[in-house]
């Protein structure tokens, strides 16, 4: 678990032996870790870099591992830090791109290609898949109608038959919403990637990084879209995409808790969305959960924070590091 945080299984087994033996020099690490002491000493050369272990007092010339609740604590806090900033960069990604689509929306000539209705755009998803060559990018926000479901999986197992890479992104709500989480795991057995997060990006669909298909209204995906050639509109949909695939988490992994605040990642982002004066149902359309649902989360958020208003909860959540 601890590769995620930037460790080689080297490093790790050298840090854990140092841990459980503090008397160990390289020589007895190096038996006990099945390592050569040149290994053990590149080993702590990295475990220096991530302030893991230091130059001991007592033992000159040797090291001494730093306790895990300071130096791993260390490091998961930056790690937090550099997630909540990619969170803020694809914030203002997703307003940009908004703003980008919607202008290119205006000229059908010049820019793309605008498709009225869902039988034209079912067919322009099918030719684009037919033409795929490499990979399939897909940002699903929201509930998933059935029939678009059942028209996009013919593709969807052509494509994947002809070696085509897939990756799609879900949001966490789809996950109890028996349908699209069926699809989503078919979509897995089939060797696709599959990642879910609170809030995603607006519908889009990148083929082969050289075509997109997006909604002309955000809000109704339903009304119509915009195909997408210009290689400047696709490398910013691209980097929208990947901002938000590198903050999700793979299908069926569970979302812990954040082990300081207790919040989850859902409870969080409603927080925030709040917190920029979004309504209720507003900000349950962002996470594709119900405003029933929004308010049962606050009511927990609120119990937790000892907490009598939502103001008061808004307080108290700024003031213990939440928002």
């Amino acid at each position: 678990m601890l590769e995620v945080l930037g460790l080689t299984a080297g490093a790790i087994a050298v840090y854990q032996a140092m841990l459980d033996h503090p008397a160990y020099g390289v020589d007895e690490i190096a038996a006990h870790c099945g390592l050569s002491p040149a290994g053990v000493h590149d080993h702590l050369d990295e475990l220096g870099r991530l302030t893991l272990v230091r130059a001991s007092t007592e033992r000159p010339g040797q090291m001494r591992a730093v306790s895990p609740d300071i130096g791993l604590a260390d490091m998961i806090s930056a790690q937090e830090a550099e997630l909540a900033s990619r969170q803020a960069q694809l914030a203002a990604s997703r307003a940009a791109v908004t703003r980008m689509v919607a202008d290119r929306a205006k000229d059908r000539t010049t820019h793309g290609e605008r498709l009225l209705g869902m039988d034209a755009i079912h067919g322009r998803l099918e030719r684009m898949g037919h033409s795929a060559t490499t990979e399939v990018l897909s940002s699903q926000p929201g509930n998933q109608h059935p029939e678009d479901l059942a028209a996009s999986r013919l593709a969807d197992t052509e494509a994947l038959g002809r070696g085509i890479t897939m990756r799609t992104l879900y949001q966490d709500a789809t996950r109890n919403q028996p349908h699209v989480a069926t699809y989503a795991h078919w979509l897995l057995s089939q060797g696709s990637e599959v990642r879910t997060a609170p809030t995603v990006p607006q519908r889009l669909v990148i083929v082969d990084r050289a075509q997109a298909l997006v909604p002309i209204d955000p809000a109704d995906n339903r009304e119509g879209a915009l195909y997408v050639t210009e290689p400047g509109i696709l490398a910013a949909l691209l980097d929208f995409f990947e901002q938000a695939w590198s903050t999700a988490v793979p299908l069926g992994a569970i979302r812990a808790e954040d082990s300081r605040t207790g919040l989850t990642p859902t409870e969080r982002e409603l927080l925030r969305l709040l917190g920029t004066g979004l309504t209720d149902d507003a900000a349950g359309q962002r996470l594709g959960i119900s405003s029933r649902t929004v308010g049962r989360h606050m009511s927990s958020i609120m119990e937790r924070l000892s907490a009598s208003s939502r103001f008061e909860a808004g307080i108290k959540a700024a003031h213990h590091g939440w928002l």
